[in-house]
């Protein structure tokens, strides 16, 4: 967060006018002036955005068309394989995948969503990283590909249960929408690029909508009384219940993929013996943590009792020692669960859900269950 003397130096989205004519609180975030909460307020807007639909201003984002120089989709697939450990050229046409830039010691500089057009790629990035990303994109891959910073869209999203009957009445094409599709796609008859993901856990859209339309778009998902704006506090807890990571915070440049738990979004054919093994930054840390297992894990933690533990908590492996074992790197209280959850990191020995730690919370030792996540099951449509 920035000091309050230096607000005005905040960037501002598009929505920015829309945010504070609603009564948004805004505060500093990754360089922008964004909502943390409405009138109704942050667990409100967690519960409506399970039950119904919820708004996001997520513009402040970083969007990029990677398109390789040869016109073929495909080799700018295999460009963006020099630096994420992901398989890309395997992304369909219409589908988009979850990837990581990583680092040569295997950390990860950033997370991201990579899609296929048809013609280029399409990626969206996180707000905090957005400019080092499109640098790290040129130094690398500028030999074959053209990258294209798309600073003339915003981006929001549209979550929770109602978002599929919200979104269809201004888009038709949407119910037919399954699980990680994308592409382009006309809403309220404003071209955009639409993808069924998000960050809640819940069933849900993010929009790419030209710049200058996106107040447009806002305010006719905002009609529908199915649909509330949500700010940035309900938006933390959402992702949190579903077991999602926030990008310095859960995961960064020290830790892997495998410590962080995302093995899942390396396929086999990046692995040892696949097609295409290796050929990333910090490949060989990554692949051994695959045979050989990491020494750290990212887990879930369910405090027993009211109070929630918070960000760089430490963590203990029983109520008496003096040295922490690991620390707590998200933590807060799930409305839906109307109780604390957190999330950190363990030895790998000591990670096993079920078990049992400690943290210090105002001088007193309190017991944490390992849990499996997501603590809230997610409802995306397959």
């Amino acid at each position: 967060m920035l000091a309050r003397d230096d607000k005005s130096s905040l960037k501002r989205t598009v929505l920015h006018a829309l945010h504070v004519g609603r009564g948004g609180k805004m505060v500093a975030f990754a360089g922008y002036d964004m909502p943390v909460q409405y009138a109704a307020g942050v667990l409100r807007e967690h519960l409506h955005t399970r039950k119904a639909a919820g708004l996001f201003d997520v513009s402040h984002m970083g969007q990029i068309a990677l398109r390789a120089k040869s016109g073929k989709v495909e080799d700018a697939a295999l460009a963006l394989e020099r630096l994420v450990p992901q398989d890309i050229l395997a992304i369909a046409p219409g589908r988009q995948r979850y990837a990581q830039f990583t680092n040569e010691e295997g950390g990860i500089l950033d997370d991201l969503m990579v899609a296929n057009f048809g013609d280029h790629l399409f990626l969206v990035v996180n707000a905090a990283c957005k400019a080092e990303d499109e640098a790290h994109l040129r130094a690398h891959l500028s030999d074959v590909c053209v990258i294209e910073p798309l600073a003339d869209r915003a981006l929001i999203a549209l979550q929770g249960p109602k978002a599929e009957s919200a979104l269809a009445r201004l888009c038709p094409d949407a119910a037919a929408m399954r699980f990680m599709d994308t592409g382009p796609r006309r809403v309220d008859d404003i071209d955009c690029f639409v993808s069924r993901s998000g960050y809640t856990g819940e069933d849900g859209f993010e929009i790419s909508v030209p710049a200058e339309q996106a107040e447009r778009l806002a305010k006719a998902l905002l009609a529908n009384e199915d649909v509330l704006p949500i700010g940035l506090g309900a938006r933390d807890s959402l992702r949190l219940e579903a077991g999602l990571c926030l990008y310095g915070h859960d995961i960064d440049t020290t830790t892997t993929p495998v410590e962080g738990a995302l093995e899942w979004s390396i396929q086999k054919s990046r692995r040892r013996g696949g097609a295409r093994a290796g050929g990333f930054p910090g490949a060989e840390r990554i692949l051994s943590q695959f045979e050989n297992g990491a020494p750290r894990r990212r887990v879930g933690l369910r405090p027993e009792g009211r109070a929630p533990v918070r960000e760089a908590a430490p963590l203990f492996a029983d109520a008496a020692s003096s040295e922490p074992i690991g620390a707590v790197t998200s933590g807060g209280f799930g409305p839906s669960l109307n109780a604390p959850v957190a999330m950190g990191y363990l030895p790998a020995p000591q990670a096993a859900a079920g078990g049992l730690v400690f943290s210090e919370v105002r001088g007193q030792r309190l017991p944490l269950r390992i849990a499996a996540m997501p603590f809230v099951p997610n409802t995306y449509k397959r």
